[in-house]
């Protein structure tokens, strides 16, 4: 079943034509979020809020207009633009805060930056411990937003063999960063 005829039915309020759009369009979704916003915490977040407004609002979806997919990235995009016009006004108020108390920066402002370097280089670090192949898988899902089978596809492999280094990876990558948490 195609993403169009699932969006007309989620409309009406097909809880299944949900779960399986759910399943074809998050990884794309994800990755045009992960581009736009970049921080993976914030980026789930939005794909959530994304996910949860294409189930609220799916009437207002024309097939005449335009694809499924194509229009459940416009939400993707336009909230995923809107997250980081958010985090911008706020960071312009901490600086502009900052300014006025004399040009120091807020404690937490700069726990946050150091933190996140610090989770980004260990992400790297558990990266670079996978095989060659699995990273190549893990950083097209996950970064890239591709499905299992889209990863499948762009590598000339069967799907089993994708699953397989996914698996395989993402377990040693939870062994790795264990120590970070």
């Amino acid at each position: 079943m195609e993403a169009d005829e699932l969006l007309v039915r989620v409309a009406g309020g097909d809880q299944k034509a949900f779960d399986t759009l759910y399943g074809l369009v998050s990884g794309p979704v994800y990755g045009l979020v992960r581009r736009v916003v970049r921080d993976p915490a914030q980026s789930e977040e939005v794909v959530q809020e994304v996910l949860l407004e294409l189930w609220r609002s799916a009437a207002r979806f024309d097939p005449g207009r335009g694809s499924a997919l194509a229009w459940v990235l416009t939400l993707a995009h336009r909230r995923a633009v809107d997250r980081v016009r958010s985090a911008r006004a706020a960071e312009e108020r901490e600086r502009r805060e900052a300014a006025r108390r004399g040009g120091e920066p807020a404690f937490d402002q700069v726990a946050e930056e150091v933190e996140a370097g610090l989770e980004h280089e260990w992400v790297r670090r558990c990266l670079d411990r996978l095989t060659a192949l699995q990273r190549q898988s893990v950083t097209l899902a996950y970064y890239d937003g591709y499905t299992y089978r889209e990863v499948a596809e762009r590598l000339s492999l069967p799907l089993g063999t994708v699953k397989t280094r996914m698996r395989d990876g993402l377990t040693r990558l939870r062994h790795c960063l264990g120590g970070a948490a």
